[in-house]
């Protein structure tokens, strides 16, 4: 099944609208269990969705692996004490991200998800958060990751599996 064709592409604005596959049974279906896929046999103790679509990704993955899952979210909303990393995101605004402070127990492996990687910095704050907790990131899962110097780097660190990069 082709879900990408599912993805809004005519927006107004620089992101595309990813919502109708989740509205679809069988391409969120589909979209799930190949995120999951690469990561089955990875050693995986909690899948982290990244706020806020890559809650939606990021649950159903978990779900698929048989893990827990871990809410990454925007700064300010956990009303308990938190770790923090702040970045500037892909509209040059200084965002924050945050993880509960006892969320994460040291050397834990991480599978983050997300549900679009633009220019690599929210994914990067992902992987600081989890590092500074003393987890591993075991991996990233997303639909897509665009082509860049943090993506690459990302990619060249961690094993990344993008849905939309062409099936070899």
């Amino acid at each position: 099944m082709n879900y990408l064709a599912l993805i809004d592409t005519e927006t107004s604005g620089s992101r595309y609208d990813v919502t109708p596959l989740f509205a679809d049974y069988a391409a969120f279906s589909a979209v799930v269990d190949d995120l999951a896929a690469p990561f089955v046999d990875v050693g995986i103790d909690l899948v982290a969705g990244i706020d806020a679509l890559g809650f939606i990704l990021g649950t159903a993955v978990a779900l698929r692996l048989k893990k827990g899952f871990l809410a990454i979210r925007k700064g300010g909303k956990l009303p308990v004490k938190v770790n923090r990393v702040e970045f500037v995101d892909y509209t040059g605004q200084q965002k924050a991200l945050e993880i509960r402070a006892n969320a994460l127990k040291a050397g834990m492996d991480v599978l983050l998800v997300d549900e679009w990687v633009e220019t690599g910095a929210q994914v990067r704050a992902a992987v600081e958060l989890v590092e500074m907790m003393h987890g591993r990131v075991a991996g990233i899962a997303t639909i897509n990751m665009d082509d860049n110097k943090m993506t690459r780097q990302l990619r060249q660190q961690y094993q990344v599996f993008a849905a939309a990069d062409p099936k070899e």
